[in-house]
């Protein structure tokens, strides 16, 4: 991005006309109380400023507005539901913001093909709503499933408590329209799980969070719903208990195991004393895991979930365990790992990371970075939690009791420098399923195989040359 020319964010009258007129006076907000929902990132870590916010209600008006924004080298930042974590839907430097929120339509849903066409700024919630009316499921689940959208879940390739099962947002996608930098469209809407005409360019803008091109639409693949679904909370002595039960109840079940969270005991005390939970378990120990199975059959899963259990039991890999005897203890149970990372707020400051290592790697992984953690920072609390099966897992530190929180998140880039350190050394990744944003750019360089580095930015000038679209994003 520092190669190419800078693009233009101080926006003159004519310009500002031009594109009022495309989205009608009604639907381009420039008044600064009006915007702020669209500045603030949700935790306030960011706040942005913008001469406007456009809020196109069809994919021809995005076009028509990248048009004008490349014409005059006009810089843009596309934003979904303004839930992503790390800071790539906010105008940092005063660009125009890019609402698609109004590109609320569900197209077609085909329970035949097992597909549903959305638009970018259909909720998630709305998406696993209308699938359920057709007796199929949607199966990515986010805890801002009401207010994240498929365009931006796309966008930033996001994941969730069910990419163990059933992937991440790449994995739902069979095909999508984009609006690229100087106002074409690309259809590629097609249902297709076999399609191999030539380069897979629907995976470019998956992941790309906007600086690529704008995703307007995309054709999503459903799957039939469970007929049956178990919850379970079990209290595990260690980390490499978690990882060993995932094995055994991988093996008992087939592909059953629908999700499997981590959290450490710390984190699920501070959910109990600020969010009025209860305590799922009286037995105290390191690590507790929130398991599901989910099956077609009726009958049965029960019995897997009890068996799984006792095998752990039975093996020292689990201390306790309780099944859930109804949906509202589940929902209760989810709630507490809902909200493990945002309750760490009511403690101080929290410096967090997304990352990703080979589930074989979680323990050394976790155990390593608990040290290092500490001994960069006494008193220090790594609260480590996310998804055993897929490797990701979100290892946030909270501050000391009663430290500074100001001075503590001073030293943010200093435990970045330390865990991301351990983080490679264990094969991983330092952007599991938030992005790069701004948040890690800056890190790329340092970790990314430098050829690889290259082609993306030899992606970037060839669909942006100007570098309108989210500049300053990712590289």
């Amino acid at each position: 991005m520092n190669e190419m020319t800078k693009p233009i964010t101080a926006l003159s009258p004519a310009t500002l006309a031009r594109f009022v007129a495309v989205v009608g006076e009604k639907n381009a907000i420039t008044d600064k109380e009006r915007q702020a929902p669209f500045l603030v990132e949700f935790r306030a870590l960011w706040t942005g400023h913008t001469p406007v916010v456009l809020r196109p209600g069809s994919t021809k008006e995005v076009s028509e507005i990248l048009k004008i924004a490349n014409e005059t080298s006009t810089a843009i930042v596309p934003q979904g539901g303004n839930t992503g974590l790390v800071g790539g839907q906010i105008p940092h430097n005063g660009e125009v913001v890019l609402s698609l929120q109004r590109l609320d339509k569900i197209r077609e849903i085909d329970a035949v093909s097992n597909t549903i066409t959305c638009e970018a700024g259909v909720t998630l919630m709305r998406a696993r709503e209308a699938a359920a009316n057709v007796d199929r499921l949607y199966p990515q689940l986010l805890p801002s499933e009401g207010t994240c959208t498929i365009g931006g879940n796309l966008s930033t390739n996001a994941g969730g408590t069910a990419a163990l099962a059933h992937g991440i947002a790449r994995s739902h996608a069979l095909g999508l329209e984009v609006v690229l930098a100087d106002g074409r469209i690309m259809n590629n809407l097609n249902k297709l799980k076999k399609d191999n005409t030539g380069y897979d360019l629907r995976d470019l803008f998956i992941g790309a969070e906007g600086t690529l091109g704008v995703i307007t639409a995309a054709v999503l693949r459903l799957v039939p719903r469970p007929k049956s679904v178990e919850t379970a909370w079990a209290a595990i002595p260690s980390v490499q208990a978690a990882v060993d039960l995932l094995g055994l109840a991988a093996e008992r079940t087939a592909g059953g195991v629908t999700s499997f969270e981590i959290m450490a005991r710390e984190g699920i005390e501070i959910v109990v004393k600020h969010a009025g939970a209860r305590m799922p378990l009286a037995t105290q120990s390191p690590y507790s895991v929130l398991i599901e199975l989910s099956s077609q059959r009726r009958e049965g899963l029960r019995e897997s979930m009890e068996q799984i259990l006792a095998d752990g039991l039975e093996k020292g890999l689990v201390l306790d365990a309780t099944i859930c005897e109804s949906v509202e203890q589940a929902k209760a149970f989810w709630k507490i790992r809902e909200q493990f990372g945002e309750m760490q707020g009511r403690e101080g400051g929290s410096i967090k990371h997304d990352v990703s290592v080979p589930v074989a790697n979680i323990p050394a992984f976790i155990e390593e970075g608990n040290a290092a953690a500490r001994k960069l920072i006494p008193g220090c609390r790594p609260l480590p939690f996310g998804h055993v099966g897929d490797g990701n897992i979100h290892y946030n530190i909270t501050q000391p009791a009663g430290a500074d929180k100001a001075e503590f998140l001073k030293r943010w880039d200093d435990m970045n420098d330390v865990i991301y350190k351990i983080v490679l050394k264990h094969g991983g990744s330092v952007s599991a399923e938030h992005g790069v944003g701004i948040v890690k750019r800056d890190y790329l360089p340092k970790i990314k195989d430098p050829v690889a580095y290259d082609l993306m930015k030899t992606l970037k000038r060839t669909l942006d040359p100007k570098g309108i679209l989210n500049p300053g994003k990712v590289l």
